[in-house]
């Protein structure tokens, strides 16, 4: 019988999870410059997925994000997280005028488990290489940059919060606290494109308060 080689470059669960966190990361970033929660001098530019991106210098948002960016990581890798949603409010009234949601898939739970005489019923992904996933990132968040042109404008002092939906029996940090879905009354929504490392596949959509 003919020995196999196994694809050395495929992404394993741990690449999978390192790689849709410095999506969120840079996302999130990205986000927050674009629609103005901070102001545009505290960001620094930087090169990545080909595109120049936008990174907060406030040391109080960083350490906030890079302490749910970990606990996200860890959740991917345990295949317990099935969304991330970002909310913008207006400060004054509280209530959400923009809502960005990042629906998480496990791609391999078609695979067969030990003692199962059944086939699997779902094929794995193809391989893709690291340069074709963070290819596939660039787009969608070429597409987040070029929201600015359909979103309605922030009128007033807003902030924003970040919400992560796991599985039922997950465990949850005591840093996190239980939250509704802040969903938007009368709004719009325009889906986005979707990115898949063939371990986890991203669906993105960003909703928002539609005009009286």
């Amino acid at each position: 019988m003919a020995a196999t080689k196994q694809d050395s470059k495929a992404i394993t669960l741990r690449g999978s999870a390192e790689l849709v966190t410095e999506f969120f990361g840079y996302g999130i970033n990205n986000i927050l410059y674009q629609r103005g929660i901070y102001p545009a001098g505290s960001f620094r530019r930087e090169q990545f997925y080909d595109l120049t991106l936008f990174v907060c210098d406030n040391k109080e948002l960083q350490e906030y994000l890079s302490k749910v960016l970990q606990q996200l990581k860890e959740w991917l890798e345990g295949n317990a997280l099935q969304r991330v949603v970002m909310v913008i409010t207006q400060v004054d009234t509280e209530e959400v005028i923009e809502r960005w949601q990042f629906d998480i898939h496990c791609e391999n739970s078609g695979q067969a488990t030990e003692g199962d005489d059944k086939k699997p019923t779902k094929k794995p992904p193809p391989a893709k290489t690291k340069k074709d996933i963070q290819r596939e990132m660039r787009d969608v968040i070429r597409q987040i940059t070029a929201s600015v042109t359909f979103l309605p404008l922030l009128d007033g002092q807003c902030a924003f919060d970040l919400l992560a939906y796991t599985n039922r029996d997950q465990d949850v940090p005591e840093t996190w606290e239980e939250s509704q879905a802040r969903i938007i009354a009368n709004s719009e929504e325009v889906r986005l494109r979707s990115f898949s490392t063939t371990v986890h596949k991203v669906d993105t959509m960003v909703s928002y308060k539609a005009e009286d």
